[in-house]
C-alpha cells in the first residue's frame, strides 16, 4: 500500500486547466492569512447583486433575524419570482469563502437561476467570518438563519415542509453541520441537503488533501488557512465536534436526502465521497457526483465550461425531484 502523499495528482479537465493562469491572477494557488484582507476587498471581482439580478423578474427583500444567545442579528436576503405563487418551495443557501470571506450574495449567479428555473424562493444569510469570529459563530448564525426561515415561512410565502438547505465549499460544511445539529436536537429537518464540494474535515489527512498541494484551486495550504481561521489551535485535535467539522461524525443515520458533488481534482474529493458512502452505509439516501478533472470551485470560476454546465444541470435536476415533483 502506498503512503499518503505518494499518489500522483489526477489531471485537470483540459478546458478548465486552460483557465487556471487567468484565475491565478486574482486568486493565489496557496492562500495564506496575509491574503485574507485583499481577497475580502476584491471579492474575486464579483458583480453587485443588482447587476446579477439585472432584468430578471425576481424580487429581492432584506430581513433581519435575531442571533442566538445574545449574538448579533443576522441579515438575510430573500429572492422570489415576481409572479406571486404561495406557498412555494425554498432553498436556504449558505455561501462559501473558506470560512473567512464571502457574503450572502456569493453564489447568486447560480441560486438566482434556481429561482427562475424552479419557481422557488431562495433565502441567503450572512454569517460572521473567521478569524475575527471563530467557531462556533459561523455555525450558530447559519442555524439561526434557517430556524428564522422556518418560523417565518408563512409570511414569506414559503411552504415550510419544502425547504432544502444548500451550501458550497465552506457553506457546504456549515450546511451539513446545521443538519446534524437539528437531527441531534430532535428539531424539524429540511427536506434535503445539497452539499456542493463541501468543506467537511479539518484534519487534512486524506489522499486528495495531499495530492492537491501547490496546484489547482484551494490547495492543502489554503485549507489549513481556512480551518486555522475557524478553529485556531484546536484544528486537527480531539476537541473539535462534528457540528464544526461534519466529516468527524460517526453516525450519519436520520439525515434527509443528500446531494453531494465534487471534482476529482478537488482537495475535498475524498472527504465528500466518504460522507456519501457513510450515509449509504447507515441506510440513508445520497446522490454523489464526482466531476472528472474538476478543481475546487470550477463551476463558479469557469461557468461556461462543459463540465460546469453538467454540474449545474445535475443540481437543478435533483432540486426539481426533491422540491417540485
Amino acid at each position: 500500500m502506498r503512503l499518503v502523499g505518494t499518489h500522483p495528482a489526477p489531471p485537470f479537465d483540459e478546458e478548465l486547466q486552460s483557465m487556471l493562469p487567468l484565475i491565478h491572477e486574482s486568486l493565489p494557488v496557496t492562500i495564506t492569512p496575509s491574503h485574507i484582507p485583499s481577497l475580502r476587498e476584491n471579492n474575486l471581482g464579483a458583480l453587485s447583486i443588482e447587476e446579477v439580478i439585472g432584468r430578471r423578474a425576481i424580487e429581492h427583500t432584506t430581513h433581519i433575524a435575531p442571533g442566538t444567545g445574545g449574538a448579533p442579528s443576522i441579515v438575510l436576503s430573500v429572492f422570489a419570482p415576481a409572479q406571486p405563487t404561495s406557498p412555494r418551495p425554498a432553498i436556504y443557501f449558505v455561501h462559501g469563502g473558506g470560512m473567512f470571506m464571502g457574503d450572502r450574495f456569493s453564489g447568486a449567479p447560480q441560486y438566482l437561476n434556481w429561482v427562475e428555473e424552479l419557481d422557488v424562493a431562495v433565502v441567503s444569510g450572512e454569517y460572521r467570518l473567521a478569524p475575527e469570529n471563530p467557531d462556533p459563530a459561523p455555525h450558530d448564525d447559519c442555524l439561526a438563519g434557517l430556524l428564522w426561515t422556518f418560523a417565518n415561512a408563512e409570511e414569506l410565502g414559503i411552504d415550510s415542509k419544502r425547504i432544502v438547505i444548500a451550501g458550497a465549499s465552506a457553506g457546504g460544511g456549515l450546511a451539513a453541520g446545521v443538519v446534524l445539529k437539528l437531527r441531534d436536537s430532535h428539531m424539524p429537518l429540511p427536506l434535503g441537503q445539497m452539499l456542493i464540494y463541501p468543506m467537511l474535515d479539518d484534519r487534512n489527512e486524506t489522499v486528495s488533501s495531499h495530492q492537491i498541494d501547490g496546484i489547482g484551486v484551494w490547495d492543502r495550504g489554503s485549507n489549513e488557512t481556512g480551518w486555522n481561521a475557524l478553529l485556531g489551535e484546536r484544528r486537527g485535535g480531539a476537541g473539535v465536534d462534528a457540528y464544526s467539522a461534519p466529516g468527524r461524525e460517526q453516525n450519519l443515520t436520520g439525515l434527509p436526502p443528500t446531494f453531494i458533488d465534487v471534482g476529482t481534482a478537488d482537495l475535498f474529493r475524498d472527504e465528500a465521497v466518504s460522507y456519501a458512502r457513510r450515509i449509504w452505509e447507515d441506510g440513508g439516501v445520497a446522490e454523489l457526483h464526482a466531476w472528472p478533472g474538476g478543481f475546487h470551485g470550477f463551476d463558479v470560476l469557469v461557468p461556461d465550461a462543459q463540465l460546469s454546465k453538467a454540474a449545474f444541470a445535475a443540481r437543478v435536476n435533483w432540486l426539481r425531484r426533491i422540491l417540485v415533483a
